[in-house]
């Protein structure tokens, strides 16, 4: 795919219920307005910040970042889905983020996470600002680590806590969004649809994306779980990513803040982290574009 469109960009902060805070959105969407480089967070980005969308409808992509991580990791695929066509929401998802990451391990974090995928749903549709740019009661998700299990419990998926995250590990039944149409996975966390049935009720298309050396969300058992437990394998397509780790699904990090000590900014040994993003970003494109139309 190519370009059609320069890539927009801006931040909302959704009010939520008094005890918790707001959710921050980060949005790209296509524009009419050049693009010039902008400082987002510690990074540097082309998109045109606050334009007006450019006029037409789009698909809307709800995107989810990991466990204690942050939407801007993937800024470039944002910009790219932008650039051709889609808008993409990413919402930070409170205290299991990179500033607070307090709730990490609890069953109030397995039922918040999709609830903040489906409040980002409702505010586009909802919202002044976008809401004549969408096609109408569809969205596609994506999710890293964290968000992929995000992504399924939204489209149906029962999750079963672990004992050190609730004396009550009973299964979670936390509805499912109708209006989703397809899930795109990268490197997806599942062991919390370990039960049997838990993913009966995912029917929707999924491409999922593992890596080789991923020693966090390993292809066994994270893409079994996924495989074995979806209502029809035939909508699964699966590619395991030769040499890639765990976090070679983000953003290439600019030198300056590449460090062993930031795990993030590292790949395995001799692999090509921006090569493969190449690839990867146009095809995420092409996958959730064919369920749209």
């Amino acid at each position: 795919m190519s370009n059609a469109f320069f890539a927009g960009y801006a931040k909302v902060n959704i009010k939520l219920e008094s005890s918790i805070p707001e959710l921050p959105i980060h949005i790209f969407y296509p524009t009419n307005t050049h693009e010039k480089p902008e400082k987002l967070g510690p990074f540097l980005l082309d998109v045109a910040i606050d334009s007006a969308p450019r006029k037409g409808q789009y698909p809307l992509i709800i995107f989810s970042h990991g466990s204690g991580s942050m939407p801007l990791l993937f800024r470039t695929l944002g910009q790219y889905l932008a650039r051709n066509g889609f808008i993409v929401g990413m919402p930070e998802h409170p205290f299991n983020n990179r500033i607070d990451n307090s709730l990490v391990d609890t069953v109030e974090n397995l039922i918040n996470r999709p609830a903040h995928l489906q409040i980002a749903i409702n505010w586009f549709w909802g919202s002044s600002e976008f809401k004549s740019f969408l096609i109408p009661d569809t969205v596609s998700l994506i999710g890293h680590s964290m968000g992929g299990y995000s992504a399924l419990a939204l489209a149906g998926g029962r999750p079963t806590p672990f004992p050190h995250e609730t004396v009550d590990a009973k299964i979670l039944n936390l509805g499912k969004d109708t209006r989703v149409k397809s899930i795109v996975l990268l490197a997806p966390a599942t062991v919390w649809f370990r039960e049997k049935g838990a993913l009966s009720n995912v029917d929707v298309p999924i491409l999922m994306y593992t890596a080789e050396l991923d020693r966090l969300t390993p292809k066994m058992p994270h893409a079994y779980i996924v495989l074995e437990g979806v209502k029809n394998i035939r909508q699964v397509m699966h590619k395991e990513i030769e040499t890639a780790g765990h976090f070679s699904f983000m953003s290439v990090y600019p030198d300056e803040l590449k460090s062993a000590a930031v795990p993030p900014s590292q790949d395995p040994s001799g692999f090509d982290r921006q090569a493969f993003l190449d690839r990867l970003n146009p095809e995420i494109a092409e996958f959730l574009s064919k369920h749209f139309k």
